[in-house]
C-alpha cells in the first residue's frame, strides 16, 4: 500500500497569535538614525568629490606613465 503525504495549508492555525509589530519608539529611533547616517554619507560623498576634482586637476602624467 502506497504511502500517503499528509498535505497542510501554508499559513496560520486559528489559535496562533499574530506577531507584534514595531513600536513606535523603536521605529521613531530607527528612522532618526537612518537620518543621521544620511547626513555622515552626505558629508563623505561632499569629501570625496572635493578630493576628486582637486586629484585631477594637480595630476600630471609623466613621460612612460
Amino acid at each position: 500500500m502506497p504511502e500517503q503525504e499528509k498535505k497542510t495549508k501554508k499559513g496560520r492555525e486559528p489559535d496562533a497569535q499574530p506577531e507584534p509589530g514595531p513600536k513606535p519608539e523603536v521605529a521613531a529611533r530607527g528612522k532618526k538614525i537612518k537620518n543621521d547616517l544620511d547626513k555622515i554619507m552626505d558629508d563623505i560623498d561632499e569629501v570625496l568629490e572635493e578630493n576628486a576634482e582637486e586629484f585631477v586637476k594637480n595630476f600630471v602624467q609623466r613621460g612612460g606613465q
